[in-house]
């Protein structure tokens, strides 16, 4: 048999076990080691003893966002809030009066001053529509020119707008209330989604990723316009669809379907559906917020709060009678309303949350629900539980998406009903000590946990949640082995993993998320020949690696330091 390529001379890890070469026809492995050095090949590349192992996964991304902020203003290196000012004057001075000004990344819990406001951004842009994303992705700062265009009388519940101590609006939306911009932003036009997907992936093929799962498109906060799906398939008709991608569906698109054919998109459409590039993945839900933005549902107030922000919410959202301590874990409710301190809130009420899980479920949907905070988690794992009894499904592979604030009782419900927590390990270094400041000593422990996890028998994928934090995936292995803050913390030392379990969470733990273990994740005769060519072992240790090479599919599709290729 003559193959493609022979990719030799080198150490390859399977996933499990070390070889010496790895050979590819059509796409696929069909040798290793021995066998497949001994084939004829079109192509023979000598790797110079350089280590291989089975692509990147990023199993929680969000890949056109990411790829639209390569535009924006960056604000994730600022350090006080006129650094951020200064930042968005300068691009209002390239762009004519009238015109947006969109900036991204900046986290007041790394900001003397704060969040920005609405005052300043005027003045740092007098004219220009000016939008700064929190990194979170769960709150924005808008001026006042665009905040007067808004409907602030119809806030959507699960959201609210932030008000200063005058009782105006300071600029700063959370969580649904973000919604109040899309009729000025949203639809994002379709050629600008596929040039966001085509320069992301160029940087993810860099970075060793060879498969990705986009945590919602279609709607919701993080929907980029209900032809989402269309954009990546025109992405990959252009050749720009550069990643392996699957897509999870927002939750605000899925519907009743006629002829008893349940809960889903047009023509029946859900999990599964697709081929080895492009399929449709979990159905994405919301359930709450951001730890660090202080928005996550929480069972007690987060630590060192003064009292709830004062805010403009939908206004059936509480009443003098409703009981305080349910008004406080439910919706961001001012005084007199609200209780000293803030647990954060729930974005729909639990019976919604419920109601929708359970109609998924029984249409067939993986479901992944995002959920931080321990009030949040306990309600999920509610809501998974009832959809389970009334329709068992073996093998149903639900997800908690970040999964941040985990009792031990918890823990032990996630593993014995099967549930697939997805947290991020990068957090840790980079906003670790905003969730630390959010949560206080007593339960820093069940913080982004990951050890906990595989102890208690979960399969634990490798995600980053980009373009929140910088997601390289050398850089999240290093995190899940170290678990370091960026101020040098030690958070959760017991989480720790070692570097071969950080590498197993980043590829087979990965593809387990997304059902595709089968294919993916490993080397092994038949699995798409998609890997990674490293400069040293990441099963021994994590730090001063670097990649030379990425191939998806047989098809070498990055290169920075392969050192023989020969016919």
């Amino acid at each position: 048999m003559r193959v493609d390529a022979v990719y030799e001379n080198a150490r390859v890890f399977t996933g499990s076990s070390w070889t010496s070469a790895v050979a590819m026809l059509h796409g696929r492995i069909v040798a290793l080691g021995e066998d497949a050095e001994s084939l004829s090949t079109l192509v023979r590349v000598d790797l110079g003893g350089a280590v291989v192992v089975p692509g990147f996964h990023d199993a929680h991304n969000h890949q056109a966002m990411f790829g639209m902020t390569l535009d924006e203003v960056p604000l994730g290196d600022c350090k006080h809030v006129d650094e951020v000012y200064a930042a968005v004057a300068e691009r209002a001075a390239q762009v004519p009066p009238g015109g947006w000004i969109v900036g991204s990344g900046y986290d007041q819990n790394r900001l003397i001053g704060g969040h920005p406001t609405r005052h300043g951004l005027d003045r740092a842009a007098p004219g220009h529509l000016v939008r700064l994303q929190h990194n979170s992705r769960h709150m924005v700062v808008v001026s006042s020119n665009v905040l007067d265009q808004l409907d602030l009388a119809n806030v959507p519940a699960g959201g609210d707008v932030v008000l200063d101590d005058d009782g105006s609006p300071t600029g700063l939306l959370r969580e649904q209330a973000q919604l109040l911009l899309r009729p000025l932003i949203y639809p994002t036009p379709l050629d600008t989604l596929v040039r966001a997907i085509d320069r992301a992936g160029e940087q993810y093929l860099a970075e060793g990723i060879t498969s990705v799962q986009e945590a919602g498109v279609g709607g919701g906060l993080v929907g980029q316009t209900p032809a989402e799906v269309l954009a990546y398939q025109l992405a990959r008709d252009r050749g720009v669809l550069r990643v392996r991608s699957t897509l999870m569906v927002s939750s605000a698109v899925l519907h009743e379907l006629p002829d008893g054919a349940g809960f889903g998109l047009d023509l029946g459409l859900r999990t599964g559906m697709g081929d080895e590039w492009l399929r449709i993945g979990a159905m994405k839900l919301f359930a709450d917020g951001s730890l660090i933005g202080r928005t996550a549902a929480m069972r007690e107030d987060f630590a060192n709060e003064q009292g709830t922000l004062p805010s403009v919410t939908n206004p059936t959202a509480a009443t003098a009678e409703t009981d305080v301590d349910e008004q406080n874990g439910c919706g961001p409710y001012p005084p007199p309303f609200g209780r000293i301190g803030n647990r954060g809130y729930l974005q729909q009420p639990e019976e919604e949350l419920a109601e929708t899980i359970f109609r998924a479920h029984a249409a067939g949907w993986q479901i992944a629900t995002h959920a931080i905070g321990d009030r949040a988690i306990a309600t999920i794992i509610d809501a998974y539980e009832a959809a389970l009894t009334a329709n068992p499904r073996p093998d149903h592979r639900h997800r908690i998406e970040h999964c941040g604030v985990v009792s031990p009782d918890d823990v032990a419900r996630i593993a014995a009903l099967g549930l697939i927590p997805v947290p991020q390990g990068r957090f840790v270094n980079e906003i670790g000590d905003g969730m630390v400041a959010a949560l206080g000593p007593e339960r820093e422990p069940w913080c982004y946990r990951q050890r906990t996890f595989l102890d208690a028998g979960c399969v634990l994928p490798g995600s980053s949640d980009r373009p929140v934090v910088n997601g390289a995936p050398l850089l999240g292995l290093a995190d899940l082995v170290h678990r370091r803050t960026s101020s040098g913390r030690l958070l959760g030392p017991a989480e720790r993993l070692t570097p071969r379990e950080a590498l197993r969470a980043y590829t087979y733990g990965s593809a387990f998320a997304a059902f595709r273990e089968r294919e993916v994740g490993t080397l092994d005769v038949g699995y798409l020949a998609d890997f990674v060519v490293l400069s040293g072992d990441p099963t021994e240790q994590v730090e001063d690696l670097s990649v030379l090479a990425t191939v998806i599919g047989g098809r070498l599709a990055y290169e920075r330091g392969m050192t023989d290729a020969r016919p």
